[in-house]
């Protein structure tokens, strides 16, 4: 049996699938015209938080059977892809990044760090007592690979924390539970994919019912969040947040969260670490690698997930 074509759009992840038995890497410019190959491959690899344009990769290729992605996000490809074509996301492979930046942005908003910054640039001593993150409770809305990186990395700050998912199991609150936890606890993480179900789940009500004080972080998808609503709260200086993501995003030039007390706002950099491509790659070479196989992909994509 012949080889089966992958494209793949860099070099880093052409190296990888070189090892790989029963494929054959060919390299794409995702801004240039697809290669030759592209007319019999059989397997696409995305680049990296491809924007919905991307798709269109995928519409020229007639032998397509195969999207494999190199982010957990598979929003922009759901529904997107011809009958027949699977799809499979890179779960597992920034999880324990963008733990990390969510214990990073809840330590700099209790510490007031954002707060000692400015103070910094205007030249000002601004000594104050802070809050800790020591003793808090955090809500974890979500409760996939992102979740479980998470818990591991606040258990040893003190932080007891709570998972949600869409459905209630052993050790998970279902999501029908949530807005009866939200005043229960000082912090919620949203780290949920983005599909019909979670759109908009962090609206008015969602926000209202956290607790004067609390503190809001969403690592998942802007669209997850009710923009206006989120200024509303933090306009009014009841809650705080920090957002790794936004609607519309990029966030463009006068938008009101550019400007929003209380917010921490980073440019969807959550998984953006020198170590996730090698990461991406090696979750991205056992999905194809069963593929090939015949087998069911451990991270197919189905019912938005």
């Amino acid at each position: 049996m012949p080889d089966i074509d992958v494209l793949v759009c860099d070099e880093e992840g052409r190296a990888a699938l070189e090892q790989l038995p029963g494929v054959r890497p060919v390299h794409y410019d995702a801004d240039a015209p697809l290669p030759p190959e592209a007319a019999t491959a059989e397997i696409l690899i995305p680049p990296f938080l491809s924007p919905a344009s991307g798709v269109t990769l995928a519409e020229q290729m007639p032998k397509l059977r195969l999207v494999q992605l190199l982010t957990a996000g598979a929003e922009i490809w759901v529904g997107n892809l011809a009958e027949g074509v699977a799809l499979s996301d890179c779960k597992g492979a920034h999880g324990g990044a963008t733990a990390e930046w969510i214990v990073g942005a809840l330590l700099a908003i209790y510490r007031d760090f954002p707060v000692f910054q400015r103070a910094q640039e205007e030249g000002r001593w601004d000594y104050h007592r802070t809050d800790e993150l020591d003793g808090k409770s955090v809500l974890i809305v979500g409760a996939g690979d992102v979740a479980a990186q998470t818990v591991s990395r606040l258990t040893p700050f003190g932080v007891s924390t709570t998972l949600v998912g869409r459905r209630a199991r052993d050790g998970v609150h279902g999501i029908d539970e949530v807005h009866d936890l939200l005043p229960e606890f000082d912090a919620c993480v949203v780290i949920v994919p983005l599909t019909d179900d979670t759109r908009g789940l962090v609206d008015a009500r969602f926000l209202a019912a956290m607790p004067d004080g609390a503190i809001l972080v969403n690592a998942a998808r802007g669209p997850v969040a009710d923009t206006d609503a989120l200024v509303a709260e933090l306009t009014s200086g009841r809650i705080r947040a920090a957002v790794d993501v936004t609607d519309p995003e990029p966030l463009p030039e006068g938008h009101p969260l550019w400007s929003a007390p209380g917010l921490l706002l980073t440019p969807h950099v959550g998984g953006s670490v020198p170590g996730a491509m090698r990461r991406a790659y090696g979750i991205a070479v056992e999905q194809i690698a069963a593929f090939v196989r015949g087998e069911r992909p451990p991270n197919l994509v189905e019912n938005g997930y």
